[in-house]
Formats: C-alpha cells, sequence, structure tokens
C-alpha cells in the first residue's frame, strides 16, 4: 500500500492575528473544561465521530502511545498527538493512497486541511460522559464537533481476550432469559503457521449478542471477536462482552445469490 506524505503547514500570521478576538473566547472556554479533567485521558477514552454527509462518519481515534489516526470513508490518515495549552498538537501526517470517489474525496480533503496544521486549538465538553463532544478549530475558524462514542475498554473496564468463531448461516430458536434467536457457532484456535483447529465439531448455540456484527443466511463467516470480561454482571446477565473485530473469512452459500 503506498503511503504519501502530508507537509504541515505554519499558520500564517497574519490570519492568526486577525483571528485572535474569536481564538481567545474559544481558549477561555478550553480552560474552564480542561481544568476539571486529564484532557489525554479523555481523548483517549472515546472513538469521535464526525458526520460530514459522507457515507460513513470520519472517525478520530487517539492511543495512550501517542499516535491517532483519521478514518475517512475511503483513506485512513495518522500521525503523533499530544494535548498542551489546550491545543492538539500533532505531527507530520501519513496516508493510505486508494481511490476514491467525488464525496468521500471531499472528506478526505476536509480532514488533511483540518489536521496539517501543528496545533488545533481544542474544546472538550464531558457534562454527558455517554456522549461527550470534542470540538475543533481550523486554521480559518470553523468549530467541527465530533462526539464521543465510549471504546470497548473504556465501556467494560479493561483489556480484551481475542477468540475466533465460526458462525452458521443459519440460526436456532432457543431460551436464554426468555425466547430468542441463536447464532450457531464453532470456536476456533489458530496456531503461530496460521493453521486452525476446531475446540468442537458441533455447532453450539450462542445466547449472547456480538457488538457489531450482523449476521447473514447467505454466508459461512469466520469472524475475529474480542470477549470483554464485565465486572460484577446482574444474575440474569453473561458475564462476558463479546465485540466485532473483523471477518477472517467469507463464504457464499451455494445457491444463495
Amino acid at each position: 500500500m503506498k503511503i504519501k506524505y502530508l507537509i504541515l503547514a505554519l499558520l500564517p500570521l497574519g490570519l492568526a492575528a486577525c483571528q485572535s478576538s474569536d481564538m481567545q473566547t474559544f481558549g477561555d472556554n478550553v480552560v474552564t473544561i480542561l481544568q476539571q479533567q486529564n484532557p489525554s485521558k479523555t481523548l483517549n477514552a472515546y472513538d469521535w465521530h464526525l458526520d460530514t454527509g459522507a457515507s460513513k462518519h470520519m472517525v478520530l481515534k487517539f492511543d495512550n502511545e501517542g499516535r491517532f489516526s483519521v478514518s475517512t470513508t475511503c483513506n485512513t490518515l495518522g500521525g503523533s498527538w499530544k494535548v498542551e495549552s489546550n491545543q492538539l498538537v500533532v505531527g507530520q501526517l501519513m496516508s493510505t493512497m486508494i481511490g476514491c470517489n467525488d464525496q468521500a474525496m471531499q472528506q478526505e480533503k476536509l480532514a488533511g486541511q483540518l489536521f496539517e496544521q501543528k496545533a488545533i486549538p481544542l474544546f472538550l465538553d464531558v457534562k454527558d460522559a455517554n456522549a461527550p463532544t470534542l470540538t475543533l478549530m481550523s486554521s480559518n475558524g470553523q468549530r467541527y464537533v465530533f462526539t464521543g462514542k465510549m471504546t470497548p475498554e473504556t465501556k467494560y473496564q479493561g483489556q480484551a481476550e481475542t477468540i475466533f468463531l465460526e458462525i452458521s448461516p443459519q440460526t436456532k430458536s432457543c431460551t436464554g432469559v426468555a425466547a430468542q434467536t441463536c447464532l450457531q457457532v464453532k470456536e476456533i484456535k489458530y496456531n503461530e503457521q496460521g493453521l486452525k483447529t476446531y475446540q468442537d465439531q458441533n455447532w453450539s448455540l450462542f445466547y449472547d449478542t456480538i457488538e457489531g456484527y450482523t449476521h447473514s443466511p447467505n454466508e459461512r463467516q469466520i469472524i475475529r471477536v474480542k470477549r470483554y470480561t464485565i465486572k460484577n454482571p446482574a444474575a440474569d446477565q453473561s458475564k462476558y462482552a463479546y465485540v466485532y473485530d473483523m471477518a477472517v473469512e467469507r463464504e457464499a452459500i451455494k445457491g444463495s445469490l
């Protein structure tokens, strides 16, 4: 995959001067919020979504090792990050280079323009911990409001175990707490050479849900899943939460398409 480097430009001094009043107001609001929390930990605890009108949201992710990514409908940008003096300070950007349609290109152009700044004024509002907002100001004074969605690590307060499940195209009626429809699964282990071994040759009923996964009766799939342990689950609740990560294998069922 080709990588392109986006050279970051310094904000023009004249532009900064003419916007000084707006920036001051923005900065005063930032101080009020950031004095009450650790902004770096908050940024890391959520995935940040911006609706730009494209088919998919622009999504920001900040890891705890000083790297961030910007996922668009088509390409992904990334670089280093830190918070200093109420600003998001980013390093040199890198981007994948996939051909995109016009709508996706507009979203990617917006991402490039916003993050080509070395220091981006930010406003972090966490009054609603379930849907905090991150406002970033571009060099021309435009504000972009991202909405936070808790990462699974934040939501479940721990790291996940990675497991692999083969999913049958056919579901079955089952009864857990109440009558429901269950997936049929087989757990798989992979060795260092990538060879798979089935833990059980028979299908097992899966009573839980897999967040982010959509079942298809027309496909046999092997998926990678993150399994989190729920702390202090209710009496009628599973001790695990499952989050879809990616499809490893997909096979259309003959005659279904």
